[in-house]
Formats: C-alpha cells, sequence, structure tokens
C-alpha cells in the first residue's frame, strides 16, 4: 500500500513495456511532466566508475543511507520512474535519525540564482561550512553551473519543486508529485544525480494533509522543513542584522540539538548573504556544528 500513490502517478506516465501510456480523463492522475522523461540507455550503470568521496550515491535497496558523517549529501542515480520500471525499492527504510550532537543546517531556498548563489557559495567556502540548497527545477534551468558549482563544493541539494507557485503545486498530491519529478530530471541532467530530500514551497503546514504525505512517502521522498529562520522572505525584509537578531531571539530560550535554519539564495536576498558569516559565528559560539540535510536527518519539528 505504501507505493501506491507514487505507483498510480507511474501507471499514468509509463506502461510495463517502457512506453508511454495515454491514460487519462475524470478520476486518473493528470498527464505528468514525468511521462515525457526520456531514460537513457543506460540508466545509472556507468555515471560513477568508482565510489566518490565527497557525497553518497543510494544503492538499489537505499540501505546504505545510515552515515558516520553529518556533513556528506546523500543522492540517487535513479529517478522515480526509473526505480520503478527496475522493479527497485522506493520506500525509504528507516534511519536511525543523528541526535548525538548540537547540529546546524544551513538552508537555502528558491535557487540557485547567477548572483547570490555564487556569494553565499564563497562565504561558506571561505568559512569550511557546508549548507543544502533547495533549489527549483526552472532556476537550475536558468543556472546549470551554479548548480554544478553547489554540487563540487559538498554542499546538499534538495527539491524545492518547478516553480514554487502554490496554485500549481497545491491542486493535488498528483500535481504537487508532477513538479517534484520534473524537477528531479533536470537536476539529474545537470550533475548525473537526484536529491532524496525535499521541502515543499511554504512548508507543509496547512498545506498537506494525509494524501500529500502518501505521496511523498510512497515516491520515496524525505520532506524537510525548519524550526528557525532568519526571516528573510517576509514582508518587512530585514537587513543582515536583523537576520541575525531574529535567528538569536530565536535561540534565546531553546536551542534545540538539530537546528534546521530556513534562508533564501535568490535575487533580491543581499542582506541574507551579508549575514552569513555573522551567523556562522554565532551558531559556532553556541557550540553547533555544521551539517547537510540527508535523510538520516532529525525532523526540526
Amino acid at each position: 500500500m505504501k507505493r501506491i500513490f507514487c505507483l498510480m502517478l507511474v501507471i499514468a506516465a509509463v506502461s510495463l513495456f517502457g512506453g508511454y501510456s495515454s491514460v487519462g480523463g475524470d478520476g486518473d492522475p493528470p498527464h505528468t511532466a514525468a511521462a515525457q522523461i526520456k531514460f537513457p540507455a543506460v540508466v545509472g550503470e556507468s555515471f560513477f566508475e568508482h565510489e566518490p568521496e565527497h557525497f553518497v550515491v543510494a544503492n538499489e535497496n537505499f540501505s546504505n543511507l545510515q552515515l558516520a558523517e553529518i556533513d556528506k549529501p546523500v543522492y540517487d542515480k535513479y529517478e522515480v520512474l526509473e526505480r520503478e520500471a527496475k522493479g527497485l525499492s522506493l520506500n525509504l527504510p528507516e534511519i536511525e535519525p543523528y541526535r548525538a550532537e548540537k547540529v546546524a543546517y544551513l538552508t537555502f531556498d528558491d535557487g540557485p540564482d547567477d548572483k547570490v548563489t555564487p556569494t553565499i557559495l564563497d562565504i561558506l567556502k571561505a568559512e569550511g561550512v557546508h549548507a543544502t540548497f533547495f533549489v527549483l527545477g526552472s532556476m537550475v534551468e536558468q543556472n546549470p553551473n551554479v548548480l554544478k558549482r553547489i554540487f563540487n563544493e559538498g554542499h546538499a541539494i534538495g527539491n524545492h519543486s518547478y516553480n514554487h507557485v502554490y496554485s500549481e503545486l497545491y491542486r493535488s498530491p498528483w500535481d504537487f508529485a508532477d513538479q517534484f519529478i520534473k524537477t528531479d530530471e533536470i537536476i539529474k541532467e545537470t550533475i548525473g544525480v537526484r536529491p532524496l530530500i525535499i521541502r515543499a514551497p511554504g512548508g507543509t503546514a496547512g498545506v498537506f494533509n494525509n494524501d500529500y504525505w502518501a505521496m511523498v512517502d510512497s515516491c520515496g521522498y524525505a520532506e524537510y522543513d525548519w524550526n528557525a529562520s532568519t526571516e528573510d522572505a517576509t514582508a518587512s525584509v530585514p537587513n543582515a542584522s536583523r537576520q541575525v537578531d531574529n535567528i538569536i531571539k530565536q535561540l534565546k530560550d531553546y536551542q534545540p540539538n538539530t537546528l534546521i535554519i530556513l534562508m533564501h539564495s535568490k535575487a533580491g536576498k543581499e542582506e541574507t548573504a551579508k549575514a552569513l558569516p555573522v551567523l556562522i559565528d554565532l551558531l559556532r559560539n553556541k557550540g553547533y556544528k555544521f551539517g547537510v540535510v540527508t535523510p538520516m536527518t532529525p525532523q526540526p519539528w
């Protein structure tokens, strides 16, 4: 039963014989962008001759996702539809969350752009810190070389939908999954692998019901919201100093061992980049180490 939601989406996209279905009609999942995915002649078999050093490639049954490192990203060499076509596992196994120490996860949504994101990457490189970038498929199409830099410098990449348009994303669980499967394809075409971690635009509170969670679970995604924010996307448009103050206030009475901080890396977020070095120093002084989001990251709530 756990596969049923994603499997129904797959049925609408690809037939048992490897062709594409023209299923459609009342009550059926909509025609999906996933239906246009063109499988490579050899799927995922020859991209890596050796196990990479700076990230982990999930194996066929996801049994290698319990990691010793907190700053090593995890990716998959198969897209969701490729896993289904090959009869491979779609569901993530039970993974012990990492709670051994205080870890801050710096996360940046809505990129990659070609100005603020590179500035953030420069700062992270100078600080020796890895972060997590939840990217939009439409932005990856515009700035593929920035995504490649994120990947090559050892940061984690997460899927944040194709276009972040709520009225399209949240029409149904099918439309939601469609955007994430489409973005998986774009990311994989750019860097050779796709993420297992996703973040729902706007967060899951108030928009997810059981059907959305069932779709996420059955497609093998690990969804991550946040438990702290610089509030850089609020109407007040806080400057760098105010953004740091926002985190200080949020940590005043409670400093969770798992701190997932929401920020943004796109045009108009220059103040976020300015705040970043101060924020990193602040968190270090509070005893936090820095990690990247993977399926073993504890949920923030």
